[in-house]
């Protein structure tokens, strides 16, 4: 499962463009904490210290717990960031408040272990899919989903469902979408090609 770090956080009633970009030269992200029943809080936390977790983080789909003023930490869910196009620094970032039952929907990484008996065989493995959209709870999410492509031979595909998901998380692909397969390199067809016909000329 995917690990909650702490993340200090100060509230902030400044608005305007200017403003905003004053607290990022002084090294804040202007942040908003949201959820189901209570009002839009704007904060602002450490730049630096939200770039340091996203760098150590499979995803930008990651838990933290806010102290904001020194309170009692509030579970929270990185909801949406915005960074900027020419430098990718972040530039905002939206919080989702954790509370009781509710579920999440997150896009986590798709990592795929092991050399295929048909890659080992000339074939080639391709990867359609790389990043997944789940439905869990908080405490379910995971960092990543693994999947073991060992026993795929040439030909051989590997989809949604026959990946393991962890217990109360959805994927939102369907099951038949496939993830991965084992095609023929050029290499293995025209050895597969010729072979028949070289036997049939030396029959001859």
């Amino acid at each position: 499962m995917a690990k909650t770090q702490t993340l200090k956080a100060e509230t902030r009633k400044r608005t305007g463009s200017g403003v905003l970009k004053q607290m990022r030269r002084e090294g804040y992200l202007p942040s908003v904490v949201y959820g189901k029943g209570t009002e839009n809080l704007n904060i602002k936390i450490n730049a630096k210290a939200l770039s340091d977790m996203l760098a150590h983080s499979a995803s930008e789909s990651i838990l933290v717990d806010l102290e904001i003023d020194g309170a009692g930490p509030q579970a929270a869910f990185l909801q949406a960031t915005q960074h900027n196009p020419l430098s990718g620094a972040l530039m905002h970032a939206d919080f989702l408040a954790v509370t009781e039952g509710m579920k999440i929907t997150a896009h986590i990484p798709l990592v795929l272990h092991g050399e295929p008996i048909g890659v080992k065989a000339g074939g080639i493995i391709e990867q359609l899919v790389r990043d997944l959209e789940i439905s869990c709870s908080p405490k379910d999410l995971p960092e990543r989903i693994d999947a073991d492509i060992e026993n795929l031979g040439v030909g051989d595909s590997l989809t949604i469902g026959d990946l393991q998901f962890p217990e109360g998380v959805e994927p939102f692909l369907a099951a038949d979408v496939l993830v991965a397969i084992v095609n023929e390199s050029r290499a293995t067809k025209s050895a597969g090609a010729s072979g028949p016909a070289a036997a049939e000329a030396a029959s001859e």
